[in-house]
């Protein structure tokens, strides 16, 4: 039986970690049955999820973008009939490379929706909302990463 309490932060962690480790392919068929947002454009499909982190992320020769993806502050808010959820959650991204010490680099908000789908929670919507605070993304992403005012 789907657990929203355990499955839903479950799913947003697994998220994280395969940013982080580069695996695009798992992260993208986490939306099998959904989309990502960003910039406010709705990007359906895992391949063209995919193509879309590979046009940000930098990676390293060892495969990963040297990251750490930390997500807190889950606000996690189910439907009525407890089918549905919305997840609210803050991200800040550690990264350390051969040229950069270990340093916060950016900071942000998401909002995912969720939906039960053949008796577990999948996601049906991931929202890149804002980024709060910029630090240093130049060692991250391909390209500069703007703050929200």
């Amino acid at each position: 039986m789907a657990n929203a309490a355990i499955d839903i932060p479950n799913l947003i962690y697994r998220y994280a970690n395969a940013i982080d480790a580069a695996d695009f392919d798992g992260a993208a068929a986490m939306f099998d049955h959904g989309h990502v947002v960003a910039n406010g454009h709705e990007i359906k499909g895992a391949e063209n999820i995919k193509t879309m982190w590979e046009s940000w992320i930098r990676l390293y020769p060892d495969g990963t973008p040297r990251t750490r993806h930390i997500i807190t502050n889950p606000i996690i808010e189910l439907s009525d009939d407890a089918t549905t959820a919305t997840c609210h959650a803050q991200w800040t991204v550690l990264q350390a490379t051969d040229e950069l010490p270990l340093q916060p680099i950016a900071t942000g908000r998401y909002r995912d929706r969720f939906a039960i789908i053949g008796g577990a929670w999948s996601y049906t919507e991931k929202e890149y909302l804002q980024t709060d605070l910029v630090g240093n993304t130049s060692g991250h992403t391909k390209q500069p990463i703007k703050e929200r005012a």
